[in-house]
């Protein structure tokens, strides 16, 4: 239930002017009756200053008045309008970190060329103008201007990163990244002279102790083929 800004100075209004009972106001403002009983009595801690839920709009005069003409009645507040919550637009950084966003952007231009300085702008939260001008050089403070990781530095999380590499990686016709294939003919030639050994040792061919290789797969044998 919603309840007043603050419920401690509200019910000491009520207490001084209205004559609602303890319960009433209580349950208006989300108080024990105990501690309306003690705002009434002045045993609080400190003496509180009053304030008016009818002008602050949380409950109208009429809402009132029918709670003091009827002490069985609940007092129904106001409900505020809803807050506006921000779904688009740049993305806040804190002022400690504004200072970095260069050294992030500059950092993205020079691994990530083929980033958008839209797709830039969304991640550190910065404006093209300011993209175009450390691509170009122009910007009045390039000269200290180091590239630095945005994620280390806080402006951004690896996986927002992530995404857009692989988007722009995607939207340059550059989906995967070349594998490294230098040592596949080794790596193939290894698996077969293992399996040649272990089929030698299976059929009961003596192994050359001499080899390392030959005298570590003669020493591994499958205990359910015992």
């Amino acid at each position: 239930m919603a309840q007043p800004l603050m419920p401690h100075a509200t019910a000491s209004w009520m207490v001084d002017n209205t004559s609602l009972s303890f319960d009433q106001i209580a349950d208006f403002c989300g108080l024990h009756i105990l501690e309306v009983q003690a705002i009434a009595d002045d045993t609080a801690a400190t003496k509180l200053t009053g304030r008016d839920p009818v002008r602050a709009h949380e409950v109208t005069q009429e809402e009132v008045e029918k709670g003091q003409a009827d002490p069985a009645y609940r007092l129904k507040m106001i409900k505020g309008p809803e807050q506006v919550r921000r779904t688009k637009g740049p993305r806040y950084t804190p002022v400690s970190k504004r200072q970095d966003k260069p050294d992030g952007i500059s950092w993205i231009i020079r691994n990530h060329p083929e980033i958008t300085d839209g797709a830039i702008s969304n991640l550190i939260g910065t404006t093209r103008t300011t993209i175009a001008a450390i691509r170009d050089r122009s910007h009045w403070n390039i000269g200290n201007i180091t590239p630095k990781d945005p994620v280390t530095l806080g402006l951004t999380t690896q996986r927002e990163l992530d995404a857009a590499v692989a988007k722009a990686s995607k939207a340059s016709g550059n989906e995967a990244a070349p594998t490294d294939t230098r040592l596949e003919g080794d790596r193939e030639a290894l698996i077969a002279s293992l399996r040649a050994e272990r089929d030698a040792v299976a059929r009961g061919v003596e192994v050359d102790q001499n080899d390392p290789a030959a005298a570590a797969e003669a020493l591994f044998q499958d205990p359910f083929k015992r």
